[in-house]
């Protein structure tokens, strides 16, 4: 062992000792969150799976490096000892070293490759990638954590399975790592992602293609700004059709044999002024009066589930929408006069901060029960106090100064009521050539069985109580 005892006396070869026993003793302290592989907290999560394994491999390379070095330093100037015990199996020196470094090599193994699985596990997790970029990724894990995915992991459709889209997203995120280091993300971020893994290979391994989906009846809760926040309901009879049936709307854009290809003339997909329909046997190209041949050089896409289903997982409401959710959940008392319309009101309000709203939004709530109906205020402060609590929660889901989300900021293309969306094409101005035009047919999609009703005879005869029909 003398050689390696002279050889490793430099400071190359300590740092490298220091820094492999020190990492070693922090990982034992982290085991139990190393064993699990993700941690609710990302910066715990961070230490654990993206601090320590740099300086434990940096470490393992310096080590043997200061040794190389320092015995080719004294070989040129012949200082390296002329003497040491010759290295063959029968000296028991040589044999205790062996052991040891197959033994620590083993540890070193076993130990960096359970750093390694545990770091790739942890930046695919849903705290890795709503977490630990908490500014830039804040509004979209906000929407995330109520959304209709809230228990499938971001990867699931953001990666998907396959190497190749997995080397593409480690390789997109050294360059979002570089935008926040550096702040140089856009504000907010735009959509919809362009190089996004197609629909098919993701949104298809769960939701199967082929499987009919039945005609669903669908509730749309809707409080007045009268007085008495008069609740009103629209009830739909929603056709989704799809699979091999080629009905109903998805058979009708995505059935066996459909393709539709479309050109966008703005980056959100909101401009669509020209769509190519194909099935078995037919083409038609239908163009507003202001299109140009072919989408006019703009980029003809193939329409998928996105198109529609732009925000499946990350969606924010409008104030009104917002405040009827809110209401028709019980979170905000619907009993409080003129409630719906106060709260849209503040709602609309800028604040520059989540700090000012925080401080700003209940206590404007609070102050207008004060002075408009301080006798109901007197009976029913805790409930003024709660319901403005929860004013305040519609905006924190929905607005985000530091990322410029506003409202209205990211449009949904499901519906047609707070966006463009079906009417992006079913709008009536898109016609082929022989005079036929896109359908705008409301009876197409849905039917409308109840249009803004205090108590809809449909519900009752459907059974629905109150309850389901938030």
């Amino acid at each position: 062992m003398s050689p390696l005892i002279h050889l490793s006396n430099n400071w190359i070869s300590l740092v490298g000792v220091v820094l492999v026993t020190t990492t070693t003793v922090l990982w034992l302290f982290l085991l139990p969150v190393t064993l699990k592989g993700e941690t609710e907290n990302p910066y715990l999560g961070m230490l654990a799976f993206l601090t320590i394994p740099g300086p434990f491999f940096g470490g393992l390379i310096l080590v043997p490096l200061g040794m190389w070095l320092k015995r080719r330093r004294e070989g040129r100037t012949g200082i390296y000892p002329p003497e040491f015990p010759t290295p063959t199996w029968s000296n028991p020196e040589l044999r205790k070293l062996v052991y040891f470094l197959g033994v620590t090599t083993v540890a070193n193994v076993v130990i960096g490759s359970q750093l390694a699985y545990s770091a790739v596990n942890y930046m695919d997790s849903v705290s890795f990638c709503g977490k630990t970029c908490h500014t830039v990724m804040e509004p979209e894990f906000t929407a995330y954590q109520s959304s209709p995915h809230s228990r499938v992991e971001c990867v699931k459709c953001h990666i998907g399975p396959g190497a190749s889209w997995f080397v593409q997203s480690k390789l997109s995120g050294t360059r979002q790592l570089l935008a926040v280091t550096f702040k140089t993300y856009p504000r907010p971020i735009p959509t919809p992602v362009h190089n996004l893994r197609p629909a098919r290979e993701t949104c298809e391994a769960c939701h199967w293609p082929q499987k009919y989906g039945e005609d669903r009846v669908r509730v749309i809760n809707k409080f007045a700004d009268d007085e008495a926040n008069s609740l009103t309901k629209t009830v739909l009879l929603m056709k989704i059709g799809g699979g091999n049936h080629g009905i109903g709307i998805h058979g009708t854009h995505l059935g066996p044999g459909v393709t539709i290809r479309y050109a966008a003339s703005d980056e959100q997909r909101q401009n669509i002024p020209w769509v190519e329909y194909n099935a078995p046997g037919r083409q038609t190209l239908y163009a507003t009066a202001d299109a140009k041949p072919n989408g006019g050089g703009a980029p003809i896409r193939d329409m998928d589930c996105m198109d529609c289903h732009n925000r499946p997982s990350h969606s924010y409401d409008l104030p009104e929408r917002g405040m009827d959710k809110a209401m028709a959940a019980g979170l905000i008392s619907n009993t409080l006069p003129f409630v719906k319309k106060k709260g849209v009101e503040i709602l609309k309000v800028n604040y520059l901060s989540r700090e000012e709203a925080a401080q700003k939004i209940p206590a404007a709530f609070v102050k207008y029960y004060q002075d408009t109906y301080p006798a109901i205020y007197a009976q029913r402060q805790a409930e003024i106090t709660a319901s403005g609590k929860e004013v305040l929660a519609v905006w924190n889901r929905n607005i985000f100064p530091e990322m410029k989300v506003t409202w209205g900021a990211y449009p949904i293309n499901i519906g047609h009521t707070d966006y463009p969306g079906c009417f992006r094409c079913h709008d009536g101005g898109h016609n082929a050539k022989d005079g036929t035009s896109i359908s705008q047919d409301c009876n197409a999609c849905h039917n409308l069985l109840a249009m803004d009703e205090a108590q809809p005879k449909i519900l009752t005869d459907l059974g629905i109580v109150e309850s389901k029909t938030k």
